[in-house]
Protein backbone atom coordinates (compact mmCIF):
# COMPACT_ATOMS: atom_id res chain seq x y z
CA UNK A 1 0.00 0.00 0.00
CA UNK A 2 1.01 3.20 -0.85
CA UNK A 3 2.17 6.31 1.72
CA UNK A 4 -0.95 8.15 0.35
CA UNK A 5 -3.25 5.61 1.59
CA UNK A 6 -1.77 4.80 4.48
CA UNK A 7 -2.24 8.52 5.51
CA UNK A 8 -6.15 8.27 4.69
CA UNK A 9 -5.98 5.47 7.48
CA UNK A 10 -4.87 7.32 9.91
CA UNK A 11 -6.85 10.28 9.41
CA UNK A 12 -9.60 7.85 9.41
CA UNK A 13 -9.31 5.90 12.53
CA UNK A 14 -9.49 9.05 14.36
CA UNK A 15 -13.48 9.53 13.04
CA UNK A 16 -13.58 6.10 13.90
CA UNK A 17 -12.34 5.44 17.47
CA UNK A 18 -12.21 9.61 19.49
CA UNK A 19 -15.50 9.92 20.08
CA UNK A 20 -14.76 13.29 20.86
CA UNK A 21 -14.48 14.12 17.13
CA UNK A 22 -16.70 16.06 15.50
CA UNK A 23 -15.26 17.56 12.02
CA UNK A 24 -12.43 17.17 9.63
CA UNK A 25 -11.15 21.01 10.38
CA UNK A 26 -10.30 19.09 13.96
CA UNK A 27 -7.63 17.23 12.09
CA UNK A 28 -5.66 20.55 11.47
CA UNK A 29 -5.20 21.36 15.06
CA UNK A 30 -6.52 19.17 17.63
CA UNK A 31 -4.72 16.11 16.62
CA UNK A 32 -0.90 15.82 17.17
CA UNK A 33 -0.89 11.71 17.28
CA UNK A 34 -2.25 12.24 13.55
CA UNK A 35 0.52 14.61 11.95
CA UNK A 36 3.15 13.02 14.06
CA UNK A 37 2.22 9.97 12.29
CA UNK A 38 2.06 12.09 8.59
CA UNK A 39 5.73 13.06 9.46
CA UNK A 40 6.85 9.54 10.42
CA UNK A 41 5.00 7.70 7.04
CA UNK A 42 7.30 10.58 5.04
CA UNK A 43 10.42 9.96 7.19
CA UNK A 44 9.95 6.34 6.93
CA UNK A 45 10.07 6.19 2.96
CA UNK A 46 13.54 8.61 3.30
CA UNK A 47 14.65 6.40 5.74
CA UNK A 48 14.29 3.17 3.50
CA UNK A 49 16.08 5.21 0.60
CA UNK A 50 19.24 5.08 2.61
CA UNK A 51 18.71 9.05 3.59
CA UNK A 52 18.57 8.27 7.58
CA UNK A 53 19.95 11.71 8.39
CA UNK A 54 17.51 13.67 6.22
CA UNK A 55 14.93 11.14 8.08
CA UNK A 56 15.79 11.81 11.56
CA UNK A 57 15.63 15.71 11.03
CA UNK A 58 12.73 15.12 9.91
CA UNK A 59 11.63 13.33 12.78
CA UNK A 60 13.31 16.13 14.94
CA UNK A 61 10.97 18.88 13.72
CA UNK A 62 7.95 16.71 14.38
CA UNK A 63 9.12 16.03 17.90
CA UNK A 64 9.52 20.01 18.23
CA UNK A 65 6.48 20.47 16.43
CA UNK A 66 4.08 17.34 18.37
CA UNK A 67 6.26 16.56 21.36
CA UNK A 68 6.46 13.04 20.25
CA UNK A 69 9.47 10.86 19.74
CA UNK A 70 8.66 8.40 16.51
CA UNK A 71 12.01 7.11 15.31
CA UNK A 72 12.07 7.12 11.31
CA UNK A 73 13.20 3.07 11.27
CA UNK A 74 10.27 2.01 13.26
CA UNK A 75 7.82 0.18 11.59
CA UNK A 76 4.10 1.39 11.81
CA UNK A 77 1.02 -0.56 10.40
CA UNK A 78 -2.02 0.64 8.90
CA UNK A 79 -5.05 2.48 10.89
CA UNK A 80 -2.76 2.98 13.63
CA UNK A 81 -4.81 5.73 16.80
CA UNK A 82 -2.39 8.04 18.66
CA UNK A 83 -4.60 9.43 21.21
CA UNK A 84 -3.29 12.66 22.67
CA UNK A 85 -0.09 12.09 22.25
CA UNK A 86 2.05 13.95 24.23
CA UNK A 87 5.19 12.25 25.29
CA UNK A 88 4.91 9.40 23.53
CA UNK A 89 8.30 7.14 22.26
CA UNK A 90 8.50 4.75 19.45
CA UNK A 91 12.18 3.62 19.01
CA UNK A 92 13.89 2.75 16.32
CA UNK A 93 13.74 -1.13 15.95
CA UNK A 94 9.80 -1.14 17.55
CA UNK A 95 6.98 -2.69 15.57
CA UNK A 96 3.83 -2.03 15.75
CA UNK A 97 0.71 -3.92 14.07
CA UNK A 98 -2.51 -2.95 12.58
CA UNK A 99 -5.44 -0.78 14.26
CA UNK A 100 -3.73 0.03 17.71
CA UNK A 101 -4.13 2.31 19.43
CA UNK A 102 -1.43 4.35 21.65
CA UNK A 103 -2.26 7.12 24.40
CA UNK A 104 -0.30 9.76 25.55
CA UNK A 105 2.75 9.24 27.55
CA UNK A 106 4.04 5.71 25.94
CA UNK A 107 7.49 4.31 25.48
CA UNK A 108 8.40 1.41 23.35
CA UNK A 109 11.61 1.80 24.59
CA UNK A 110 15.04 -0.71 25.02
CA UNK A 111 16.86 -2.51 27.70
CA UNK A 112 19.90 -3.15 25.82
CA UNK A 113 22.70 -1.08 23.93
CA UNK A 114 23.41 -3.94 21.83
CA UNK A 115 22.21 -3.33 17.72
CA UNK A 116 19.89 -5.35 16.41
CA UNK A 117 16.50 -6.10 17.50
CA UNK A 118 16.23 -4.10 20.74
CA UNK A 119 12.05 -2.49 21.07
CA UNK A 120 9.08 -4.22 21.46
CA UNK A 121 6.69 -5.59 18.82
CA UNK A 122 3.48 -4.92 19.17
CA UNK A 123 0.72 -7.27 17.36
CA UNK A 124 -2.57 -6.21 15.62
CA UNK A 125 -5.75 -4.61 17.49
CA UNK A 126 -3.37 -3.71 20.50
CA UNK A 127 -4.51 -0.64 22.93
CA UNK A 128 -1.91 0.50 25.65
CA UNK A 129 -3.03 2.92 28.23
CA UNK A 130 -1.76 6.55 29.21
CA UNK A 131 1.94 5.93 30.82
CA UNK A 132 2.67 2.31 29.86
CA UNK A 133 6.47 1.44 29.02
CA UNK A 134 6.97 -1.52 27.13
CA UNK A 135 10.85 -2.13 26.97
CA UNK A 136 12.97 -4.96 25.39
CA UNK A 137 12.60 -6.97 22.20
CA UNK A 138 9.65 -8.60 23.62
CA UNK A 139 6.26 -9.16 21.62
CA UNK A 140 2.74 -8.00 23.37
CA UNK A 141 -0.05 -10.63 21.35
CA UNK A 142 -3.19 -9.67 19.26
CA UNK A 143 -5.73 -8.17 20.86
CA UNK A 144 -3.87 -7.58 24.56
CA UNK A 145 -4.86 -4.57 26.55
CA UNK A 146 -1.75 -2.90 28.71
CA UNK A 147 -3.15 -0.64 31.95
CA UNK A 148 -2.22 2.63 32.38
CA UNK A 149 1.18 3.19 33.62
CA UNK A 150 2.23 -0.43 33.87
CA UNK A 151 5.47 -1.57 32.94
CA UNK A 152 5.87 -4.80 30.68
CA UNK A 153 9.40 -6.19 30.43
CA UNK A 154 8.30 -9.59 29.26
CA UNK A 155 6.19 -11.43 26.46
CA UNK A 156 2.17 -11.02 26.74
CA UNK A 157 0.35 -13.58 25.22
CA UNK A 158 -2.38 -13.06 22.66
CA UNK A 159 -5.65 -11.39 24.55
CA UNK A 160 -4.43 -10.83 27.71
CA UNK A 161 -5.16 -7.85 29.86
CA UNK A 162 -1.55 -6.35 31.53
CA UNK A 163 -0.87 -4.34 34.68
CA UNK A 164 1.04 -3.41 37.50
CA UNK A 165 4.83 -2.70 38.14
CA UNK A 166 6.45 -5.15 36.55
CA UNK A 167 3.44 -5.74 34.15
CA UNK A 168 1.04 -9.03 35.05
CA UNK A 169 -1.33 -10.85 32.94
CA UNK A 170 -4.59 -10.52 34.88
CA UNK A 171 -7.14 -11.92 32.64
CA UNK A 172 -7.27 -13.56 29.48
CA UNK A 173 -9.46 -13.65 26.52
CA UNK A 174 -11.25 -10.05 26.87
CA UNK A 175 -12.33 -8.59 23.87
CA UNK A 176 -14.14 -5.69 26.04
CA UNK A 177 -12.60 -2.22 25.49
CA UNK A 178 -10.05 -0.95 27.80
CA UNK A 179 -11.70 1.10 30.68
CA UNK A 180 -8.85 2.21 32.62
CA UNK A 181 -10.78 2.98 35.68
CA UNK A 182 -11.94 -0.92 36.02
CA UNK A 183 -8.47 -2.18 36.07
CA UNK A 184 -7.81 -4.28 39.33
CA UNK A 185 -5.58 -3.04 41.89
CA UNK A 186 -3.72 -6.49 42.37
CA UNK A 187 -1.15 -4.66 45.39
CA UNK A 188 -4.21 -3.38 47.12
CA UNK A 189 -5.90 -7.14 47.14
CA UNK A 190 -2.55 -9.01 48.35
CA UNK A 191 -2.57 -5.90 50.76
CA UNK A 192 -6.10 -7.04 52.30
CA UNK A 193 -5.26 -10.37 52.37
CA UNK A 194 -2.17 -9.61 55.00
CA UNK A 195 -4.39 -7.81 57.14
CA UNK A 196 -7.40 -10.41 57.23
CA UNK A 197 -4.87 -12.73 57.78
CA UNK A 198 -3.48 -10.92 60.89
CA UNK A 199 -6.63 -9.80 62.25
CA UNK A 200 -7.15 -13.92 62.56
CA UNK A 201 -4.02 -14.25 64.45
CA UNK A 202 -5.05 -11.42 66.55
CA UNK A 203 -8.43 -13.12 67.63
CA UNK A 204 -6.49 -16.61 67.94
CA UNK A 205 -4.29 -15.61 70.00
CA UNK A 206 -6.02 -13.12 72.37
CA UNK A 207 -9.65 -13.26 71.93
CA UNK A 208 -9.41 -16.81 70.93
CA UNK A 209 -12.38 -16.87 69.13
CA UNK A 210 -14.03 -20.01 68.26
CA UNK A 211 -14.87 -19.17 64.53
CA UNK A 212 -11.13 -19.09 63.65
CA UNK A 213 -11.17 -21.99 61.27
CA UNK A 214 -14.18 -20.45 59.51
CA UNK A 215 -12.68 -17.18 59.17
CA UNK A 216 -9.43 -18.70 58.17
CA UNK A 217 -11.25 -20.91 55.51
CA UNK A 218 -12.58 -17.58 53.91
CA UNK A 219 -9.50 -16.14 53.78
CA UNK A 220 -7.77 -18.56 52.04
CA UNK A 221 -10.46 -18.31 49.32
CA UNK A 222 -9.77 -14.94 48.93
CA UNK A 223 -5.66 -15.71 48.53
CA UNK A 224 -6.24 -18.83 46.07
CA UNK A 225 -8.52 -16.16 43.77
CA UNK A 226 -5.78 -13.71 44.07
CA UNK A 227 -2.94 -16.23 42.86
CA UNK A 228 -5.54 -17.70 39.99
CA UNK A 229 -5.95 -14.06 38.89
CA UNK A 230 -1.76 -13.86 38.15
CA UNK A 231 -1.79 -17.27 36.24
CA UNK A 232 -1.41 -17.23 32.30
CA UNK A 233 -4.59 -19.53 31.88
Amino acid sequence: MNILNKIKKDFLAVKTRDPAFKNNIELLYAYPGVWALVWYRIANVIYKKGFKRLARFIMAINQFITNMDIHPGATIGENVFIDHGIGVVIGETSIIGNNVTIYQGVTLGGVSLNPGKRHPTIEDDVTIGAGAKILGNITIGKGSKIGANSVVVKDVPPYSTVVGIPGKVIKRKDYTPLAHNKLPDIEKELFEYLMDRIKVLEDAVIHENKNIIEKDEEIEKKYRDYLEALKNR
